[in-house]
């Protein structure tokens, strides 16, 4: 049945080995060619299987398709090899890591398809709870994620007539004044209130800008609804007058109105001669805002006002306050039927009160004018019935609106009203057809540029500043909810991450900056460049019109003032610490000090061009807006010097103080408030210079000289003396008593900085046995 085979071996039978080595060869391979290696099959189609055939993978199979039937491989799902297999639970296996790991970092992603349904549920009372409706434990998740979004802490301060305190944010002046005084009163071991550092404006000594002097002495209010004495208001021709000061000046800065409009309306209201016109609140408004600006710009010596720093009703910042009160009354009637006039209207009362410094009733006014857009619906694309020019005013309008009140919210740091989710119009042209429909006679700049595109590139630049501004708040709530919940300067590594994103983001500047048209840039001196910080002086264009050297400075006067803004809440406060001890080092925060000393270097900027342009011109004369960027300015170099009085750059800083208080009495010549601006800086300088003396351990540094009581004397030149006096035992019951009290009835300025603890006694209760700490630096 079997045969067997036996090798011979190639000796015996004669044959040539290496021939026979050959013809084995050649038959292994014909072997190989006949018989292919077969396919392995990961698996048969029904047919194959049943009928024990061979198979392959093709779809449908050979079998199959030879002998004309269905495969069922078409109904079949790819099948897989066991390598197949195992990359395909390795795949699974490291998807499943990642859904944990996005799970472990965002515990509330569960809830998120829940939270869409549940917002837009009002919150249920506690019978529809009991009925088996919404429970209210279904929307703790709600209460916990607002709970943990944490924003920028602000302050609780006075800054008004009564002492009723109010809310302002950490990108506001009022913040950085709080966060100062609270490291000045741990560096002195004395209290220092806001009220030190704030200015003495007229919203501090009068309520409203509607009180006036009785006949004898005594302060009188007039609401809105009682009626001005017409010997109040003024002559037909004054009126004139300052309604071309307004097309001079605050037109080509705030352009909300038709200039061909406005005065065939103001036509219309004088009906019968040699009687009063008609009432109109946009008339009312124009003429208080070209009075408060025209009086600004006289010294007050040639007018008769009271020198100094006293204030008093008869300041300019107040002028035209009857006008104002009658644009109000007049109003009210039409807030219920509100028109394009009313609320340009509102936009000028919000101006009017900024520049007199009532912020908190210009922020509450500027609230109902965003309501007045959004009624008459300027927040969409105007309708294609109207004319070319009535809808590139209604998107200035509305534009400048937007402007104003992402100003106003960033300067007192306070939410935002308007937002670009909702709004759904075009920016305004500035081409030369519609400049020719807008109402005003001003010469083209260029073949691009018109007298209008000035309030393009102010929008835009306010468009950056706010996007800036929103990205770099947010980023607190999230480093705040990475740190453990630490504040914002008792953490400055989380400062730290804020500032690194701040340095991406403000990049956007420079790229508005290529943008602005060279028409619209002072040029400079010594090869310059517009809109840096390289302290080069401006070469003012002497032949060129007075509305576009103003456009051009107030350009990039704004530009900085925002830059400088963001910058300062990076400069930082050291830690307490007693007088006899040395400054500490800085911390290790390259962005963060990087960001301090653009705070600077932006405050320097402002400096250096308000002092020239006052100097040598009147273009930015009697200009409000423009004191208030000095203002800011000049606190942000002095609360810089306060917290770093020995760097090197200590010496230019006060130079430029000193450039800044010599802006202050140049308006002062005009306005009290600068004075009272001047007399704030100069003080601070002067504890700065203790601070410096201090740390060096020189006890004669220049400014003024401090008495043991803690008072200032001389005028600002002297010498500063650590007077650091023995008191006597009998006494020291009652100062420690004293102080003790300050300590525990400081007021919110105290919890802004991280050097905020009851460490600052220690020193006081150390020294009871013996030499008494001392009180310097008056308050």
């Amino acid at each position: 049945m079997f045969t067997t085979f036996v090798g011979t071996p190639q000796s015996l039978t004669g044959k040539n080995t290496s021939e026979n080595a050959g013809s084995t060869l050649d038959a292994t391979r014909n072997v190989l060619k006949l018989k292919p290696k077969r396919q392995q099959v990961s698996r048969a189609c029904n047919w194959c299987r049943v009928n024990r055939v061979k198979c392959d993978n093709s779809i449908p199979c050979n079998n199959c398709r030879t002998r004309g039937r269905k495969c069922s491989n078409r109904d079949l799902t790819k099948a897989c090899t066991p390598d197949h297999a195992h990359q395909e639970v390795e795949k699974l296996k490291k998807r499943v890591k990642e859904l944990e790991q996005q799970l472990k970092d965002q515990p509330n992603s569960l809830n998120v398809r829940r939270q869409n349904v549940v917002a837009s549920v009002p919150t249920p009372t506690a019978s529809t709870a009991s009925t088996g409706g919404l429970s209210l434990t279904d929307l703790d998740f709600i209460w916990d994620r607002v709970s943990n979004k944490k924003s920028w802490d602000g302050v609780y301060t006075s800054i008004a007539h009564f002492s009723q305190k109010t809310w302002y944010g950490p990108s506001s002046l009022f913040y950085f004044i709080a966060r100062m005084n609270s490291y000045l009163a741990l560096a002195f071991q004395q209290r220092h209130l806001d009220e030190n550092i704030q200015l003495n404006s007229v919203a501090t000594t009068l309520p409203t800008p509607d009180y006036s002097l009785r006949s004898d002495g005594q302060e009188s209010y007039h609401g809105p609804s009682k009626p001005s004495n017409p010997e109040e208001f003024l002559t037909p021709t004054q009126e004139e007058y300052f309604l071309n000061l307004y097309w001079q000046s605050y037109h080509s800065s705030f352009l909300i109105l038709n200039e061909v409009k406005f005065k065939e309306h103001y036509r219309s209201l004088w009906t019968t001669p040699g009687q009063p016109r008609k009432p109109s609140a946009l008339v009312d408004i124009v003429i208080a805002m070209s009075m408060q600006y025209g009086m600004a710009s006289i010294p007050r010596a040639e007018r008769g006002g009271s020198p100094g720093s006293v204030m008093d009703i008869d300041d300019p910042t107040v002028a035209g306050r009857w006008y104002y009160r009658r644009c109000q009354s007049l109003l009210i009637n039409e807030l219920e039927n509100p028109t394009i006039s009313t609320l340009q209207c509102q936009i000028l009362l919000v101006m009017y009160l900024c520049c007199a410094s009532f912020h908190n009733m210009a922020y509450g006014i500027l609230a109902l004018a965003v309501r007045t857009a959004q009624m008459l619906g300027l927040h969409y694309e105007p309708p294609d019935t109207m004319s070319l020019a009535e809808k590139e005013l209604r998107k200035r309008v509305y534009w400048s609106l937007y402007m104003f009140e992402s100003k106003v919210s960033m300067k007192l740091g306070r939410p935002f009203s308007l937002s670009l989710s909702s709004t759904s119009c075009t920016l305004p042209r500035d081409d030369h057809n519609v400049a020719m429909l807008a109402g005003s006679d001003f010469s083209p700049l260029g073949e691009k540029v018109t007298w209008l595109s000035y309030n393009l590139y102010n929008i835009k630049l306010l468009l950056t500043a706010r996007a800036v501004h929103t990205a770099l708040y947010e980023k607190y709530s999230e480093v705040y909810n990475k740190n453990e919940g630490r504040a914002v300067y008792k953490d400055l590594s989380g400062l730290e991450q804020c500032a690194e994103l701040l340095a991406t983001s403000i990049k956007a500047f420079d790229i508005w900056i290529e943008a602005v048209p060279g028409a619209l840039k002072t040029k400079r001196k010594n090869n310059g460049a517009p809109f840096s910080t390289d302290n080069s002086p401006l070469a003012v264009e002497q032949f060129a019109p007075l509305w576009l050297q103003r456009q051009r400075l107030l350009l990039e006067l704004l530009y900085h003032n925002l830059a400088m803004n963001l910058y300062r809440s990076f400069v930082t406060f050291p830690s307490a610490f007693p007088l006899s001890s040395p400054l500490p080092s800085p911390p290790p925060t390259p962005f963060t000090q990087l960001h301090s000393k653009s705070a600077i270097n932006h405050a320097t900027a402002v400096t250096r061009i308000m002092h020239q342009i006052l100097s040598e011109t009147d273009i930015l004369a009697g200009w409000h807006e423009a004191f208030q960027w000095q203002w800011g300015a000049a606190l942000t170099l002095a609360g810089y010097l306060i917290a770093n009085p020995t760097s090197d750059s200590a010496g230019d800083i006060r130079e430029t103080i000193d450039r800044a208080v010599g802006v202050f009495e140049i308006f002062g010549r005009s306005f009290a408030v600068a004075n009272s601006a001047a007399a704030v800086i100069r003080e601070l300088e002067t504890k700065a210079d203790l601070l410096a003396s201090r740390a060096t351990g020189d006890d004669q540094v220049q400014g003024s000289h401090y008495t043991a009581s803690g008072s200032t004397t001389g005028d600002g030149t002297g010498v500063i003396s650590d007077n650091r006096e023995t008191i006597d035992m009998n006494g020291q019951n009652e100062v420690l008593a004293a102080t003790m009290q300050n300590y525990l009835t400081m007021d919110a300025t105290l919890p802004i900085d991280s050097s905020n603890n009851l460490e600052v006694l220690l020193p006081i209760m150390e020294n009871m046995s013996g030499e008494l700490w001392y009180n310097f630096g008056a308050g």
